[in-house]
């Protein structure tokens, strides 16, 4: 009886965990900078956390990125990738869904004009 119960309460603890954070995968073809932090090229899980952090997993390195999640209304057909002039990141657009993670301080203006 105490190992049913037992296995019961860790099965629903595992179920919450893998619930708190949405984890995609995305693969940088060039050296990049996100929020201000240099990232190598090469392949990445991203997980949301709070809808306002992203962790960027490549093998042990673990980057912790200011991100917001967005819903577009229609699902993206393919994964892209948007930079700006200086090849900083600004948005992932993940393929097959309707999400979008924009990569910045969130509330933040970065076009602000001296």
């Amino acid at each position: 009886m105490f190992k049913n119960v037992l296995l019961t309460l860790t099965t629903v603890g595992l179920m919450t965990l893998s619930a708190a954070g949405v984890t995609y995968k995305i693969s940088l073809l060039d050296n990049s900078v996100i929020a201000g932090k240099q990232v190598k090229a090469g392949d990445y899980k991203v997980e949301l956390k709070d809808n306002n952090t992203a962790v960027l997993v490549h093998g042990k390195q673990q980057i912790e990125v200011p991100a917001k999640a967005e819903t577009n209304p229609t699902k993206y057909a393919t994964t892209e990738l948007q930079y700006d002039n200086n090849n900083d990141l600004q948005e992932v657009r993940i393929g097959g869904t309707n999400t979008k993670i924009v990569f910045g301080a969130s509330g933040a203006n970065a076009n602000g004009m001296e």
